[in-house]
């Protein structure tokens, strides 16, 4: 690790996670679900935040897309919606995300599907940890927060596929 704050939870086999993953008009299985667990853990610890539960729903665009619209007035695709619950330091929250979305973006961007998916979650997370992303200023300060979590996860688990 090149980050000596950076600490990754302990493994307790028998403990339940307050992380949730749950599927809304689609079929997906999150792969590596135990390391994405355990890395989401370490980075609301690294910003001092408490996790309390998190939810997330993995959905289509149209799924994604009516909430978007019915929730926000945002008649537009989107990949992601993050819904706090409590303000930071606690975290509490509900995460959508649209597979199709971080599938067409993982070939935009020209990066794995893998990598992508972790992007977008962590994004989220990073929401419920506080952070925004409306200024130039916000959205660059997010991006890299995003990569330093993507670094930590590579570090420490298998690299990605390549696309």
């Amino acid at each position: 690790m090149n980050d000596k704050n950076f600490v990754f939870p302990e493994e307790d086999e028998n403990e339940s996670s307050p992380i949730s993953f749950y599927n809304e008009d689609i079929e997906f299985e999150l792969s590596r679900t135990k390391e994405t667990i355990l890395w989401i853990e370490s980075t609301i610890l690294e910003y001092a935040c408490q996790l309390n539960f998190v939810n997330f729903i993995f959905c289509s665009d149209n799924y994604l897309h009516s909430l978007n619209v019915s929730y926000l007035q945002h008649d537009t695709l989107t990949d992601i919606l993050t819904f706090p619950y409590t303000p930071p330091p606690a975290i509490e929250g509900d995460i959508f995300i649209s597979i199709e979305r971080v599938q067409d973006n993982a070939q935009i961007y020209k990066v794995s599907f893998e990598e992508e998916l972790l992007r977008v979650i962590i994004h989220g997370i990073l929401h419920l940890c506080g952070f925004k992303d409306k200024t130039d200023i916000e959205k660059e300060e997010m991006y890299q927060r995003e990569n330093k979590a993507l670094n930590e996860f590579k570090e420490r688990w298998i690299p990605f596929k390549t696309v």
